[in-house]
C-alpha cells in the first residue's frame, strides 16, 4: 500500500468517526423518540386487544397525542419515569420524586410509631409541591411535570453532606433547578430553587411565582384525638410573633400584612417545616380535621416568592423531624415556640424555670418516672414556704371559728352586713388575715397549671415506660371498652384514678385543717370527680406528677401538724387581742367596713331621695277672724 493510498483511507476513517460522533442525537431528541416510541407501542396494544376489552364497561387507556404533547410548554417534560430518588442520612431517608421534583416522602429513621412502624411523616399518595407558573397563554402546575435528577441516590455520612439537582428544562438554557442537600446527622434538608431563562415564556406582568404545598398526616400516636388536639399549622412573621390557625376546628387564614418566614405544618410530636430564607411575600394557610380513624389533620399552604423576570435564586430549607424543645432551638428561627408551654405567665414558668430543671435532671440519665418524682420533690420544697403560711393561716381560722360562732348566735344571720362587720373586728384583734389561706395556694396555681401544658407537651416522654405504664405521653388504659356515647369514654386510666383518690383524701385532711363547711365543703370533693373525667384520656406523666404531687402535700403538711400546735396559736391570739392598738382599723378595714355600711344603707337612699324630690307647695292662708282689721 502505497503512501497516498493510506492517507486516503485515514481520511475516510476520521470522517466516518467524527461523522457518528458529531451526528449522534442529543439526550432530548432521544427522550422524544423514546416518548413516540411509547405512544405507538401503546397504540398498537390497544389495536390488537379483543374487542370485549373495549367494552364501556371497563377502564380504558387513552390514545397520547405525542406531536401535540411535544409542542406544548414543557412538552419533553410531561412524560417520564417516576422512580424515586433516596437522599438519606443515619436519621433521616428522604424520597424524591421526578414528578414534581418533590420530596414525596420522609421516613424518621430513629423512631417508630406507636405500633412500632416505620414513622413516615406523610406519604407521596397523601403529599402535593410544586409552583404554578403563569405562562403566555397557559398556566403550568410543576407537580404534573417531570424532573431530570442529577443522581439516582445518595447515602451522606455523618461527617458529609451530599447534594441532588433536579431540574425541569423548557429548552437550552431556560429551566427550573430544585437543589437539596443534606448533612450528616441532620433534620434540616437545604432547598434551593433556581428559575433561568423564564423572563421569555412568563406572562408580562407576572411579579410572584406561587408555591402550593399540601399534605395529610396520618396516626403516629396511640390516642388519635390527643394528636388532633396538639396539631396544626404553625406559621412565624419576619420580625414578628409567632402564631398558629385553630386546633379545634377548621380554618383558613390570609398572611398579606407581612412578610412570611416559615411555615410548619404541625403534628402533636413530629412537623414539616418550610423556611424562607428571604420571606414569602404573601401566604395562604389552613388546618382541616380529618374525619378517617387513621387520618390526623390536612395542611394546606399557599405561599409567594418574588419574580421580576430576572434569573432568579431562591433560598429555602425544610426541617423534618421531632418537635423537641432543645432540638427545635439548635435549629434557629424561634422554631422552639412551636411547642405550647401554657399562655402567660404559664409560658416563662415552663421555659424558664420547669425545663431547665427538667434537662439538669435528665442529664443524670435516671428513668423518667424517677426524673418526675425528683422534680415534684423540688419545686414542693420551693414552695414550703407558701405551703407553710397557708396551713398556719388555715389553722388559725379553725382556732378562732368557736368565737365566730358566738358571734354570728348574738348577731343573728337576718343581718349579714353586721355580721361582716364584726367578723372583721375579730380578725383585726386577733392579728389574722382570713386570706391568708388562700394567697399562698392561689401562688402555688400557676405552677399546677404549667404543668398541664409542659407534660403533654413533652417530647421526651414518648414511648417511656415506667412501672405498668407503657408510655408516659399518653394514658395507660388498663380497661378498655365501648365508647360511651355522651362522654365519649372507651377507657379507665389506672394513674388517674390514683390522683382522683389522692385529691379526694388531700380535699378530705384540709377540710379538717381549715373547717370548711356547707358548700365549700362539698365543692371541695366535686371537683376531683371533674377532673376525673377530663383528664381520664390526658397522658399518665401528667396523673403520675399530680398524683406525686398531692402525697407530697400530705408529708409536707403532715411534718407541718408536728410544729403547729392549736393551744399556742389560741394563746398568741388572745395575746394580740390585749396589745396596745388592736382595736385601731387598717385603712382596708375601713374601707371594707364602709362599704359594707353604704351597701346596708343603699336601700334606704332611693326613699330619701324620692322625698327629697317631691315639688314644695304653698301653704293655705289662715283665714282672718271676723272684725279685724289688716
Amino acid at each position: 500500500m502505497d503512501r497516498n493510498t493510506f492517507t486516503g483511507l485515514f481520511i475516510i476513517l476520521v470522517i466516518l468517526v467524527g461523522s457518528t460522533f458529531l451526528l449522534q442525537p442529543s439526550q432530548e431528541e432521544l427522550k422524544r423518540d423514546k416518548i413516540i416510541q411509547d405512544s405507538i407501542a401503546l397504540s398498537k396494544t390497544r389495536s390488537a386487544a379483543p374487542a370485549a376489552a373495549a367494552s364501556p364497561e371497563k377502564a380504558t387507556i387513552p390514545v397520547i397525542d405525542t406531536a401535540l404533547l411535544l409542542k406544548s410548554p414543557f412538552g419533553s417534560a410531561r412524560i417520564g419515569d417516576d422512580q424515586p430518588v433516596i437522599l438519606q442520612n443515619e436519621i433521616l431517608k428522604v424520597q424524591i420524586s421526578p414528578k414534581g421534583g418533590r420530596i414525596s416522602s420522609v421516613e424518621l429513621k430513629t423512631f417508630k410509631t406507636y405500633d412500632q412502624k416505620p414513622l413516615i411523616l406523610f406519604t407521596p399518595e397523601e403529599s402535593k409541591f410544586g409552583f404554578t407558573l403563569p405562562l403566555q397563554g397557559s398556566t403550568v402546575n410543576t407537580s404534573d411535570l417531570y424532573f431530570t435528577p442529577s443522581v439516582k441516590a445518595l447515602n451522606v455520612s455523618k461527617s458529609d453532606s451530599g447534594s441532588v439537582t433536579m431540574r425541569l428544562t423548557y429548552a437550552d438554557g431556560q429551566y427550573v433547578d430544585y437543589i437539596y442537600t443534606l448533612k450528616g446527622g441532620s433534620y434540616k434538608v437545604d432547598f434551593t430553587v433556581v428559575t433561568k431563562g423564564l423572563a421569555g415564556i412568563m406572562a408580562p406582568g407576572q411579579q410572584h411565582l406561587t408555591l402550593n404545598w399540601a399534605a395529610t398526616f396520618r396516626k403516629k400516636e396511640k390516642d388519635i384525638e390527643s394528636e388532633r388536639r396538639y396539631s396544626t399549622t404553625y406559621y412565624k412573621a419576619v420580625d414578628g410573633d409567632v402564631d398558629y390557625v385553630s386546633v379545634s376546628e377548621d380554618e383558613t387564614k390570609d398572611l398579606n400584612e407581612t412578610k412570611t418566614e416559615w411555615v410548619a405544618f404541625k403534628q402533636h410530636f413530629f412537623s414539616g417545616i418550610l423556611i424562607s430564607k428571604t420571606g414569602f411575600d404573601k401566604a395562604n394557610v389552613s388546618v382541616q380535621i380529618q374525619t378517617d380513624a387513621d387520618k390526623v389533620k390536612a395542611y394546606a399552604a399557599t405561599l409567594q416568592l418574588p419574580f421580576n423576570g430576572q434569573d432568579t435564586t431562591y433560598p429555602m430549607e425544610f426541617y423534618f423531624g421531632p418537635n423537641q424543645y432543645k432540638t427545635l432551638k439548635a435549629q434557629g428561627h424561634d422554631l422552639e415556640l412551636l411547642i405550647d408551654m401554657g399562655y402567660w405567665p404559664l409560658t416563662y414558668i415552663n421555659r424558664y424555670i420547669v425545663l431547665p430543671v427538667f434537662n439538669f435532671l435528665e442529664g443524670f440519665n435516671w428513668g423518667y418516672g424517677l426524673i418526675i418524682l425528683v422534680l415534684t420533690i423540688i419545686l414542693k420544697m420551693v414552695l414550703l414556704p407558701l405551703t407553710y403560711k397557708s396551713y398556719l393561716s388555715m389553722a388559725k381560722m379553725r382556732v378562732l371559728k368557736p368565737e365566730m360562732e358566738e358571734i354570728k348566735a348574738k348577731v343573728g344571720e337576718d343581718n349579714p352586713t353586721l355580721l361582716q362587720q364584726e367578723y372583721m373586728k375579730l380578725y383585726k384583734k386577733a392579728g389574722v388575715n382570713p386570706l391568708g389561706g388562700c394567697l399562698p395556694m392561689l401562688l402555688q396555681l400557676p405552677i399546677i397549671m404549667a404543668f398541664f401544658f409542659f407534660f403533654p407537651n413533652l417530647f421526651e416522654l414518648r414511648q417511656q415506660s415506667f412501672l405498668w405504664m407503657d408510655d408516659l405521653s399518653t394514658f395507660d388504659d388498663v380497661i378498655r371498652f365501648a365508647k360511651i356515647p355522651l362522654l365519649g369514654i372507651d377507657h379507665i386510666s389506672l394513674m388517674c384514678i390514683l390522683m382522683t383518690i389522692s385529691t379526694l383524701i388531700y380535699t378530705y385532711f384540709n377540710n379538717q385543717i381549715s373547717g370548711a363547711t356547707g358548700q365549700m365543703k362539698y365543692i371541695g370533693y366535686i371537683t376531683p370527680i371533674i377532673f376525673l373525667g377530663v383528664l381520664n384520656s390526658y397522658p399518665a406523666g401528667l396523673n403520675y406528677y399530680y398524683f406525686l404531687a398531692n402525697m407530697l402535700t400530705f408529708a409536707q403538711q403532715y411534718a407541718i401538724r408536728q410544729f403547729v400546735n392549736d393551744d399556742k396559736i389560741h394563746a398568741q391570739i388572745q395575746e394580740n387581742k390585749k396589745k396596745p392598738g388592736a382595736d385601731k382599723k387598717s385603712k382596708f378595714q375601713q374601707r371594707m367596713e364602709d362599704y359594707m355600711r353604704n351597701q346596708q344603707n343603699k336601700g334606704k337612699e332611693p326613699v330619701k331621695k324620692i322625698e327629697e324630690a317631691k315639688p314644695k307647695t304653698a301653704k293655705k292662708a289662715e283665714p282672718k277672724a271676723p272684725g279685724k282689721k289688716k
